[in-house]
């Protein structure tokens, strides 16, 4: 039929961004969640040094600590800088109230992160971050909970050390 050429092209393109848009969201929200989940593991695995004293009885550092976490996240975080990590020992497993570690602005601070693995017997709270840059920013649906675009990422133990 003659006025009818090219008409699936012209549908096409306004069904195009929002088929993308939402295709793009889905696969940064799949990825956000992978790279959670990497990290998680990453700490638990790590975690279980302190727990058992041998992070202690290796005289780890933060540094230490923290390749022992990115042995478990393969390459898909950037470890060298965006990992931060928080090890703190604590009076009781209700007595944790830390301040969140995004300020009111929506900026990421780690200046109060320190390094306290414990003794045998001690709570202990290890805390991951991972700043993960937006692939796709401002598209309405991004999953960002940072001033910049950025999502941070957490992973958090908690356990009781065991006697060594």
């Amino acid at each position: 039929i003659k006025g009818q050429d090219g008409t699936a092209a012209i549908e096409f393109a306004i069904v195009a961004l929002p088929f993308f848009a939402i295709l793009f969201a889905i696969l940064e929200t799949a990825i956000i969640f992978f790279a959670g989940q990497l990290l998680e593991t990453g700490l638990s695995d790590a975690a279980r040094l302190v727990r058992t004293g041998q992070a202690q009885d290796n005289e780890f550092d933060v540094a230490e600590f923290k390749e022992a976490v990115c042995a478990n996240v393969f390459a898909l975080l950037d470890c060298d800088t965006g990992l931060k990590i928080d090890v703190r020992t604590l009076e009781n497993f209700g007595g944790a109230s830390l301040p969140p570690p995004i300020d009111p602005d929506g900026d990421f601070k780690d200046d109060d992160f320190v390094y306290q693995p414990g003794s045998g017997g001690d709570i202990v709270l290890v805390r991951a971050f991972y700043e993960w840059p937006a692939l796709v920013p401002n598209l309405g649906s991004s999953p960002s909970n940072l001033s910049n675009g950025n999502y941070l990422l957490s992973a958090t133990a908690t356990f009781r050390n065991e006697p060594f």
